[in-house]
């Protein structure tokens, strides 16, 4: 299996890495095929990110995509974090094997499901971005298929 640089540097040096003790928001997905858990913290700030943090249990790849994925939120509102997709986050990373293409839709998932939890707690009203999904991750509250 062949990653690209982009992809060693992250596995290798991985930032964002840990926990967000006071966290607005904490989002965790997880992968039953592959074992993978992601677990994403948001420090929020009117509308802003202003410090994001991570920790996840599984393969080079899966900590790769978590370290692009908080790379590519730190600093933006809400609206532009939910506009992240899996494509953007394998873009940012100068692509992935096939077989690791499902760790980047995790790390767009365990994004979301922060948000979503950042919405229930300040009673803000779920987004289609967030109610739109198939339950992979849990964020909506539908069970998966």
């Amino acid at each position: 299996m062949q990653y690209s640089e982009k992809v060693m540097d992250h596995f290798s040096n991985p930032r964002n890495v840990g926990k967000i003790e006071d966290a607005d928001a904490v989002g965790e997905v997880g992968n039953s095929k592959c074992g993978d858990i992601m677990k994403i913290y948001l420090k929020i700030d009117g509308e802003k990110i202003t410090d994001v943090k991570f920790n996840t249990f599984g393969c080079g790849a899966a900590v790769a995509t978590s370290s692009m994925a908080t790379e590519l939120i730190k600093g933006k509102t809400l609206d532009e974090v939910l506009k992240l997709t899996n494509k953007a986050v394998i873009e940012a990373l100068d692509g992935l094997p096939p077989a690791k293409i499902h760790c980047s839709v995790l790390a767009e998932e365990a994004v979301k499901a922060a948000i979503a939890d950042y919405y229930k707690k300040n009673n803000i009203p779920l987004s289609d971005e967030l109610t739109g999904c198939k339950g992979c991750c849990g964020a909506c509250g539908q069970k998966e298929n």
